[in-house]
């Protein structure tokens, strides 16, 4: 939590605004990386 986010758990778990804003990054996150898997698993395929 600490490396990836800037922040502890202690303050994460504080603040709703913090909570939201690592969520939203993390789900960015994930939608960009099954994008990525998915482009590659055509270029497989082809």
């Amino acid at each position: 939590m600490q490396q990836s986010h800037q922040m502890g758990y202690a303050e994460y778990s504080r603040k709703l605004e913090k909570r939201m804003d690592v969520e939203k990054r993390r789900h960015q996150e994930y939608e960009k990386c099954k994008h990525m898997i998915s482009e590659l698993e055509s270029q497989i395929h082809k």
